[in-house]
């Protein structure tokens, strides 16, 4: 695969926003969290904090987070010293709009052999065609498992990435990623990256300025670029070397300019191929394909939070041309500027 493949690859387009018929009556849309004995507290916690804050403009939930488990209503296990009282059974996820399975250090044959058990078959089985499906660190194991994955793009842990690869070679294993976007089916890397999964969740579903709503009341960033080379552990750097961040932020600075990466360079005093190097070391991606990515968030913000014209939110985004912004983003989002203005601006401007 191309070293330079962006954090976030989605292969779809973003959904519309539901349908709802004049006088329908309103219905958040409902997240099921399957919770397996073993799993990790931390994980649990991320989809019931991201997906608990997001509001519609009358300030009611966009989202319902439940938490099920494969056994009738009760306790389950975690990898701490405590357990967690489960309050739904197997049959909420055939409620589902979106089941979730965080990591679990318990998942035996699914972990050592990829079979699922009978539990958790049973379970799977409940879920309705069209769900869509999300795994957060290795709870990609139960979606391989169960066949989700064959024949489609996935990432987990980059530790764990070779081993997972081996017992499903169906699976297009990328290591390099936080997450990955395939439509109705999205898998994230280790544990905080399951923030990351869960955010763009939350883009797609609502647009840019509900996201990083949701991203400043958590206090995180609401979209890390570069993936996860920037988390392997590798020999501590000199401290005499300069990094790439204030190169970063000069370029945010002027995204609207035509920018050459000798200038970027000149702003960390390093050669081109050396600040390349390190910029890839510590970011993760190319300096040119960041660009690119902080280019496209920028656009995404305009065409959300502005009435400028394709033209205007192309020169200012630093596309230079609206057909320049157009195939960058249908490669990046898969839909045209003046769709994703037509899908979230009016679904966003008022929030």
């Amino acid at each position: 695969m191309p070293p330079d493949r962006t954090t976030t690859p989605p292969s779809a387009p973003p959904p519309p926003p539901p349908y709802r018929p004049p006088g329908a009556p309103f219905r958040p849309h409902r997240i099921v969290v399957l919770a397996l004995d073993g799993l990790l507290p931390f994980e649990l916690g991320i989809p019931h904090r991201i997906f608990g804050r997001p509001r519609d403009p009358l300030g009611r939930p966009l989202y319902e987070v439940v938490t099920c488990s494969v056994r009738p209503p009760g306790p389950v296990r975690t990898d701490a010293d405590f357990a967690i009282q489960v309050p739904h059974g197997p049959q909420a996820l055939a409620t589902a709009d979106t089941v979730i399975v965080p990591a679990s250090y318990e998942l035996g044959p699914v972990y050592e052999r990829g079979e699922l058990t009978p539990a958790l078959t049973a379970a799977l089985a409940l879920i309705r065609p069209g769900t869509r499906l999300a795994s957060i660190c290795t709870g990609v194991y139960v979606l391989a498992a169960a066949g989700y994955l064959d024949g489609r793009p996935a990432t987990t842990h980059w530790s764990d990435a070779d081993r997972f690869q081996r017992m499903f070679p169906a699976v297009g294993v990328d290591a390099d990623v936080l997450f990955i976007d395939d439509g109705d089916v999205l898998t994230s890397a280790g544990v905080a990256a399951g923030i990351d999964l869960c955010l763009h969740m939350v883009r797609r579903d609502h647009g840019t300025a509900v996201a990083n709503e949701v991203a400043r009341r958590t206090v995180v960033p609401p979209h890390r670029h570069g993936g996860q080379a920037q988390y392997i552990e590798r020999p501590v750097p000199d401290p005499q070397q300069s990094s790439t961040t204030a190169a970063r932020a000069w370029a945010l600075d002027r995204l609207h300019e035509p920018l050459q990466l000798r200038d970027m360079a000149a702003q960390e005093a390093m050669s081109v191929r050396t600040f390349t190097r390190r910029f890839r070391e510590e970011v993760g991606v190319s300096p040119g394909r960041w660009l690119t990515q902080q280019r496209v968030e920028r656009a995404r913000h305009l065409l959300e939070s502005t009435g400028l014209s394709v033209d205007q939110v192309a020169r200012d985004a630093g596309f230079g041309t609206a057909q320049s912004m157009r195939q960058h983003l249908q490669t990046a989002l898969g839909v045209t500027p003046t769709a994703y203005r037509r899908t979230f601006r009016t679904e966003t401007g008022a929030l």
